[in-house]
């Protein structure tokens, strides 16, 4: 199987290409110059990788792309380049979610993934990851928790014990994430998506029988709203001042 899979979802712009079993990837800061960036760099990136592994695009069994959720603009453009190196070369698609991603780049078994929504939410799923050989392409992934979005206080908790947390709602969102999840047995708050990981999902997708025509390649945006209106902002900017507020008395007594 040779797989070449793309993630804009973040801040990093990611590539990789799966042969073998083996993954060979790149992987750049996209969070500087505007949202840009991302389409700037991840078509020669593309280029430079199959060319460095002499893997004409050709060769390609299908091309997976992290679907999201995440930044609406890097959903757009991993999807749309996706889709358009595989209608190219009449190959399909495999979209893999962004937090099963993250929670496969874990490398642990059971894993509630949060990435930060902004307006004060997380994006959120919990996962199962079997993996009962050395080969990743014999590994299963189930969601016990699907993508959602929601405050962090009121993430679904999945059932059992020995869950792990990881992604950067974690560093953005810690205290409420952890007073909802306080049984938590490891945090990795540095966990990001990476094509890495939605390479090997991608595989596991296509070998499933998840792979889609690449005319029906679409973002995974969970949330349909990017902004919030002036009463929202309004009740987020008096929570923020409570709390505030509610911080400096903590540390008055």
């Amino acid at each position: 199987m040779v797989l070449l899979a793309l993630d804009t979802t973040a801040g990093s712009c990611s590539v990789a290409l799966l042969r073998s079993g083996h993954v060979e990837s790149r992987c750049v800061d996209a969070s500087g110059p505007g949202p840009s960036s991302h389409s700037q760099l991840l078509l020669p990136m593309v280029d430079r990788l199959l060319a460095e592994a002499g893997v004409p695009l050709s060769a390609l069994d299908a091309i997976a792309f992290g679907a999201g959720p995440g930044s609406f603009t890097g959903l757009r453009i991993a999807c749309g380049v996706a889709q358009g190196l595989a209608l190219a070369i009449d190959r399909p698609v495999v979209p893999v979610d962004s937090l099963s991603s993250m929670a496969w780049a874990s490398g642990r078994p059971d894993v509630i993934a949060c990435l930060d929504a902004r307006m004060g939410e997380v994006y959120v799923a919990a996962c199962r990851i079997r993996r009962p050989g050395p080969h990743a392409i014999d590994a299963t992934i189930e969601q016990v928790v699907v993508p959602t979005v929601c405050a962090p206080d009121v993430v679904p908790v999945p059932p059992g014990d020995g869950w792990s947390g990881c992604g950067n709602g974690f560093a953005l969102h810690g205290a409420g994430l952890r007073a909802r999840l306080p049984r938590l047995v490891a945090i990795d708050a540095d966990a990001m998506p990476d094509a890495r990981s939605v390479a090997v999902l991608g595989a596991l997708g296509l070998r499933a029988g998840r792979a889609l025509d690449a005319a029906l390649a679409a973002p995974l945006y969970v949330r349909d709203k990017v902004a919030l209106d002036a009463r929202e902002q309004a009740a987020l900017r008096a929570g923020a001042t409570r709390a505030r507020g509610a911080a400096v008395a903590g540390d008055t007594r």
